[in-house]
């Protein structure tokens, strides 16, 4: 998406382990940036000087945020905090994009309203606790002169997302069924939660909107990146084996619920 639409601009993709050794599709170089090592932060960005930063990476399954809650809140607030720091010492005029989490808003969605960006930040897991601190963080950054836009992005999905999140889970698991390679049982958690879901490629979109027009922004604004459309995920489910001919028995698995969860 960042290719078609600044075909001149020279794109940097920074990442970790195998993901540093060769540039990405649409990508012009590749370097070595590991949240969990600020010095690999402030070399890539030194390396990159960047006009522009799309801060993608986070630990953001909230399954992984339970098991581990430290290593989730050392890659979400502190990695992040990295990054934007490096940025304001080595790049100080580039504009700084970064993926929050609409699931920073937790329990405020009880209230039944449709929020806006003023709406309270009350997360319910530790993932979207780790997510709010750095959203909070970076806004405050912004008063020292960080040019950052906060993208708040509802629930995404599409090819090629891990299993673990549900819509994917869903599909991979139909997937191997029909392939034979599975018993004609699909392992779920809640199906009764709704949640706007939107096409990645959408909110491909937005970040591209927000890559264009984000110095016409105040630094440290917040923008949703939503529908405005509620969907059941049990619906969900079944438009996915709708599009299967399949019929197979739907399993609760204890390990897929959330100690916490939102319902809409």
């Amino acid at each position: 998406a960042l290719r078609q639409a600044f075909p001149a601009a020279r794109i940097v993709a920074a990442g970790h382990g195998a993901a540093a050794a060769a540039p990405p599709t649409g990508a012009d170089e590749a370097v070595r940036l590991d949240l969990l090592d600020p010095a690999t932060a402030a070399a890539a960005v030194v390396a990159a000087r960047p006009d522009a930063v799309l801060h993608l990476a986070a630990q953001a399954a909230v399954p992984a945020s339970f098991a581990d809650p430290l290593h989730t809140w050392r890659v979400n607030l502190l990695g992040s905090l990295a990054l934007a720091q490096a940025v304001m010492g080595a790049a100080p005029g580039a504009l700084f994009v970064h993926a929050s989490s609409a699931e920073i808003y937790g329990l405020s969605f009880r209230s039944g309203g449709t929020l806006t960006e003023d709406a309270p930040l009350s997360p319910a897991n530790p993932y979207a606790a780790s997510k709010a601190a750095a959203d909070l963080a970076l806004g405050e950054m912004a008063l020292r002169g960080l040019h950052v836009l906060r993208l708040r992005p509802f629930n995404h999905t599409g090819p090629g997302q891990s299993e673990s999140f549900a819509v994917a889970a869903f599909a991979r698991q139909l997937a191997l069924i029909e392939a034979g390679l599975q018993p004609p049982v699909l392992r779920v958690g809640a199906l009764d939660r709704w949640r706007d879901f939107l096409d990645v490629r959408d909110v491909c979109a937005a970040y591209v909107a927000a890559l264009r027009r984000g110095r016409e922004l105040p630094a440290g604004t917040c923008l949703n990146v939503a529908s405005g459309q509620a969907r059941r995920l049990g619906e969900v489910l079944q438009d996915l084996v709708g599009r299967t001919g399949l019929s197979p028995r739907i399993e609760t698995e204890p390990a897929r619920l959330r100690p916490t969860d939102v319902e809409r």
